[in-house]
């Protein structure tokens, strides 16, 4: 088995820690851990290990399922990847009725892109993965495509939705025709809905669809608590006991903390964090789109806090675009080519108020830089 470089990771890697503003990054700003309680009691493991089963339970009416439905895991990160070793990475792997298919009839994926990397580079390091490209400047879901791109063999079709980087949140119509596809393969339909409760009116979530439906998510984005790593696996009990054998060799149970703060997130406190977090990105979306039309660039208003941005004229594509950015402003930017598109950026715009009016002034100083230059080089000076 072979996994490629996480090109996001690594770009992050370079230059995260040195810069001053970290302006792609893709959550809400991060909550203060004095809003809650923070003593657990005894610091074991989580037991049983896949969650404690009245809460697992509470996570699952939120999507019609049950508590064997549902598996903690260390955000949403791992819920996917042990979703994948399931469905792919298994020589018995579940099938979309719940019984047990061998790797050569279901190691296949289907994954509709631009999206994050680990959605398509963890499957294709089990088996073989068809990519479904979005199409800018909508970036419509097109369910005739992901048919088209489904085999007898397709184990799962995978979507992330809001989508990260662009921001479109497919509706539901299209989501449910993509389902019907994973049903008429025998397959399951897995979408990542960490970004699903920044939206005014969320969807249903993929796993309230019927028996091919998976969700993952986490707090991590929408609740603006990373640090918890606390995420789970909505889905077939099949599926989630499966993942669970797999999370034994992993982390075993989830984190102590996490749960026991998630349960206070997800309590009475829950109402009050998503208003609070869905204003904070409302009102850090307006201050984005007025920079983006004030330099004449192109997004989709998107739903969430990412948005994917065409680079700015006088930049020979996003890389030498954020690497100027970050080498003269000190703001960290992710470049499109992390997603297949070389001539877009992604900017985050959860962060606090004040650093997201400070980065996007820095990064308004390059570009009018760069102008500057470009009209001094094509008059060739004031002499």
């Amino acid at each position: 088995m072979r996994i490629d470089p996480f090109g996001l990771e690594r770009w992050f890697a370079e230059y995260e820690h040195e810069a001053d503003i970290m302006l792609a990054e893709s959550g809400i700003r991060s909550l203060d851990a004095s809003r809650f309680d923070l003593d657990p009691g005894k610091l074991g493991y989580v037991i049983p290990t896949n969650g404690d089963p009245e809460f697992r339970a509470s996570v699952g009416d939120r999507y019609d399922r049950s508590a064997d439905e549902v598996l903690f895991t260390c955000g949403t990160q791992e819920a996917n990847f042990l979703t994948f070793l399931s469905l792919l990475g298994d020589e018995h792997a579940v099938d979309g009725d719940g019984g047990e298919a061998g790797v050569g009839s279901g190691a296949h994926a289907v994954v509709v892109t631009p999206t994050y990397q680990a959605l398509h580079a963890v499957p294709d390091a089990f088996g073989d993965v068809t990519r479904v490209e979005l199409e800018p400047p909508e970036w419509e879901l097109d369910p005739e495509a992901v048919a088209e791109a489904a085999r007898d063999d397709t184990a799962v079709i995978v979507v992330n939705n809001p989508n990260n980087p662009t921001g479109r949140y497919h509706d539901e119509d299209a989501m449910r025709a993509v389902y019907d596809v994973a049903v008429d393969r025998d397959a399951y339909l897995l979408c990542d809905e960490v970004y699903r409760l920044l939206a005014e009116d969320p969807q249903s979530p993929v796993a309230s669809y019927g028996a091919h439906g998976i969700s993952t998510t986490s707090l991590t984005k929408a609740y603006g608590l990373a640090g918890l790593r606390f995420g789970w696996i909505a889905g077939p009990e099949p599926v989630v006991e499966r993942a669970w054998r797999w999370k034994d060799y992993t982390t075993i149970s989830p984190s102590l903390f996490g749960q026991h703060v998630a349960k206070q997130a997800l309590g009475r406190r829950e109402d009050g964090i998503l208003r609070e977090n869905r204003e904070l990105a409302a009102a850090h979306r307006e201050t984005v789109a007025a920079w983006v039309d004030g330099h004449d660039l192109d997004w989709l208003d998107p739903v969430g806090v990412n948005a994917f941005v065409t680079v700015p004229d006088g930049f020979d594509g996003a890389e030498s675009f954020c690497r100027t950015v970050v080498e003269e402003a000190s703001v960290v930017l992710a470049p499109g080519h992390l997603f297949g598109f070389p001539n877009r950026f992604r900017i985050g715009f959860g962060l606090p108020t004040d650093e997201l009016e400070e980065g996007l002034d820095r990064v308004s100083d390059v570009i009018e830089a760069a102008a500057e230059s470009d009209a001094t080089a094509t008059t060739g000076g004031d002499d």
